[in-house]
């Protein structure tokens, strides 16, 4: 159960990693590429940490490893990492992580029928990775037409984007940035929900089954 929790205690720190280097760093070629790699770190930590078989965690190697030298390439080539498609590829990356925590939490419950510290961290992880997954849709959004994602004349840039998502996620509604299009609205309003529901229904629920001890 320790090794379960320190690696999931990885899988969230490199999840923090990426979002606070991915605002603090100027928008450009260098922060897409390190976000990149730490998300496909993220996707192996969450693959290895969940107990899957030998084959996920090879297929989730290879996609990572893939997406690394996919990206390395087309810089040295174009000299520069298309906004676009890195968010694509990132975000793909990004949704995969989730998928493998959630199935490594549920065989840790059917096990141990307990809830435990690394349960809560496991749930918080897949809460963090969903706002970074909304935040590349918007980057997509914005790739693509940049009018559609905010209404304000706001810089189209990770910071806005994450600033966004997680605005959205938490339903704080700061008003600041707003959503400019019919698709991006209707982004905003999946995140809202998915936000909010998750957190009074499963972070909740492991939140009030941990032991007293332990909370």
């Amino acid at each position: 159960m320790r090794t379960r929790t320190l690696g999931y205690g990885l899988v969230l720190l490199l999840t923090i990693a990426s979002i606070a280097l991915q605002m603090s760093l100027p928008n450009g070629d260098a922060s897409r590429f390190v976000t990149i790699v730490l998300q496909a770190a993220t996707l192996v930590a969450a693959v290895r940490v969940s107990g899957m078989l030998r084959s996920p965690l090879r297929v989730a190697s290879l996609m990572a490893g893939a997406a690394v030298i996919a990206a390395t390439i087309t810089w040295v080539v174009r000299g520069d990492i298309p906004t676009g498609p890195a968010a694509i590829v990132t975000g793909l990356l990004v949704i995969a992580a989730p998928l493998a925590i959630a199935r490594g939490l549920m065989k840790d419950l059917r096990e141990a029928r307990d809830v435990s510290a690394s349960t809560l961290l496991g749930v918080l992880s897949i809460y963090l990775l969903a706002g970074m997954f909304f935040s590349f849709v918007y980057g997509v959004i914005g790739a693509i037409d940049s009018s559609a994602l905010f209404s304000e004349s706001a810089s189209l840039n990770r910071l806005n984007e994450i600033y966004f998502s997680f605005v959205t996620l938490c339903t704080v509604g700061y008003g600041d940035l707003t959503p400019g299009s019919g698709v991006a609205r209707s982004f905003a309003v999946a995140e809202m929900l998915i936000g909010q529901i998750y957190l009074v229904t499963v972070v909740s629920l492991i939140v009030s089954n941990l032991p007293a001890r332990r909370r």
